[in-house]
């Protein structure tokens, strides 16, 4: 009884602030996304070398995509011209770092694992959209005809201020509701890892010191369809049980980064020589994400 009433009231807590999170910031990122015409991003997304990379990532961060929505958006990219590196760094930023997932981690795990965890998948985004880009990845994308549009960006923008707010906490509202399930699946399972889960299981196999902990939790979050909406309360708390923190990091960036679903999708537009480098990117930088944790933070900020 004890551990149900804890299950509870976790899942109720958790529950409650990632609602109240989700809602404010994805209103936010909306308005500001009224202000910034598609047309207008798409030139400044069009540079090249390092500066391509670095604003294809900060694209990706600032924007609430999931892999549904990085893709139509991905496809105007490649109409529009820009270098295939800048798309594949938004492509590995884009479901990895947003102001939801950043804000999540500020929330419940600290500001020093958000800052690190942003820098560490920006970096990795910087990083592998320059060296695919430099390794032929032009030439992995399939011969195929790219419509314009698909959506996103196209809607008629109010012009009055409280009429763009109401259009933002709309939209903010119809986000939430299609995240709402992953949302409250996570925070579920998350609870009742938290309030029944033995601790010593946890510990005996991704607990510190374990060096294989990582890597494997790095492979089993990747096949899977996890949410970043849904990895982080569970991985919250797996490290409230014990897990450690790197283990824990590298199973959020490996589920959230990657899954079959967007596999499939990717492959519609790329190559598999392409979308298997972009799988072993995903993983390296949970792997490498998860030993600079465990490095960094001895214990659970």
């Amino acid at each position: 009884m004890n551990n149900l009433l804890v299950t509870l009231k976790y899942f109720l807590l958790i529950t409650a602030e990632l609602t109240a999170l989700f809602l404010g910031i994805s209103a936010l990122v909306a308005l500001l996304l009224m202000y910034i015409p598609r047309e207008k991003m798409q030139r400044w997304m069009g540079g090249k070398g390092l500066r391509g990379n670095f604003v294809g990532a900060l694209v990706g961060s600032v924007t609430p995509f999931c892999a549904c929505s990085t893709i139509p958006l991905t496809l105007g990219f490649l109409d529009a011209g820009i270098t295939i590196g800048t798309i594949l760094s938004f492509v590995i930023a884009s479901t990895l770092l947003n102001p939801i997932i950043l804000t999540m981690l500020l929330a419940l795990m600290g500001w020093k694992a958000a800052l690190a965890y942003f820098v560490v998948v920006f970096g990795g985004a910087v990083l592998f959209g320059a060296l695919l880009e430099k390794a032929g990845a032009a030439a992995w994308v399939k011969k195929m005809r790219i419509l314009s549009g698909g959506g996103y960006g196209n809607e008629a923008v109010p012009e009055k201020l409280s009429a763009k707010v109401r259009l933002a906490f709309q939209k903010a509202w119809a986000d939430f509701r299609s995240v709402l399930v992953y949302l409250l699946i996570g925070v579920g399972i998350g609870a009742a890892i938290y309030g029944y889960l033995p601790q010593d299981f946890v510990i005996r196999f991704a607990g510190p010191g374990n060096p294989l902990a990582i890597p494997v939790a790095a492979l089993i979050g990747i096949p899977l369809y996890i949410r970043a909406e849904t990895a982080i309360p569970i991985g919250v708390a797996l490290l409230k049980k014990g897990m450690d923190i790197g283990a824990v990091i590298a199973l959020i960036i490996g589920g959230a980064g990657m899954a079959i679903p967007e596999m499939s999708m990717l492959a519609g537009i790329f190559k598999k020589r392409l979308v298997a480098a972009i799988v072993v990117a995903i993983f390296l930088v949970a792997v490498l994400g998860g030993y600079l944790f465990s490095l960094v933070f001895s214990v659970a900020p």
